[in-house]
């Protein structure tokens, strides 16, 4: 069965509304050039609530540094890091050790070569993304709502369940894991109403798509 993340949740309401649609991973985003961009110290408490039921909490970054890293964990205490940047499987190791967590690498995807890209990865993380690659001179690596197309992970199979994000919303989330056979399907503005106002309604919409998919 096919299991959905919510990613950019900043308000108590998407959270309840994440978690009570039966989300497996609940994104919050740390990158200051996003407008889902809160302080960890805000995610901590968003989180509070809903902490050892079941759900997966995930840190969203790009390229974080150590100083960032330590704040998320003495703060937020996430489950997972994501990390969407130039991050080399190197590094990827040293924030999990130093985390003690496991991480989620993203790839920008517009063909086959950048799925490809992954190989150098699997085993390494906990979980490979792949996102659809931003427009040209876009300030953000995810959250654009571009889409790549689905067919490029058909038949793909990695160490560890993966996930589809980008361009993703209630509408067309169950044509895309009929395409792709994709485990996890991950959405961000495909269930706003303005650039980082997540909307309940939406949420709702796109997490019972997924079950009926």
């Amino acid at each position: 069965m096919t299991t959905a993340k919510i990613c950019g949740l900043s308000t108590p309401e998407t959270v309840k509304a994440a978690f009570d649609g039966g989300a497996a991973f609940l994104g919050f985003v740390f990158f200051e050039k996003s407008p889902r961009d809160i302080a960890p110290e805000t995610a901590a408490r968003l989180i509070e609530p809903i902490r050892g039921r079941g759900v997966k909490t995930v840190a969203v970054t790009v390229d974080p540094d150590d100083a960032l890293i330590d704040r998320l964990m003495a703060t937020m205490r996430p489950d997972l890091i994501q990390v969407h940047g130039k991050e080399t499987p190197s590094r990827v190791r040293e924030i999990a050790a130093r985390a003690g967590v496991g991480v989620i690498k993203a790839f920008s995807v517009s063909s086959a070569s950048d799925v490809d890209q992954a190989k150098a990865f699997d085993g390494v993380v906990e979980h490979l993304m792949f996102d659809a690659k931003p427009v040209e001179g876009s300030a953000l690596p995810g959250g654009t709502g571009a889409r790549f197309d689905w067919a490029l992970l058909e038949g793909r199979r990695f160490s560890r369940p993966h996930f589809l994000a980008g361009g993703l919303d209630p509408w067309n989330v169950a044509e895309a894991i009929k395409v792709s056979g994709t485990p996890i399907v991950d959405v961000s503005s495909g269930v706003e109403r303005g650039p980082g106002l997540k909307d309940p309604a939406l949420i709702t919409a796109f997490l019972d798509a997924v079950k009926r998919a």
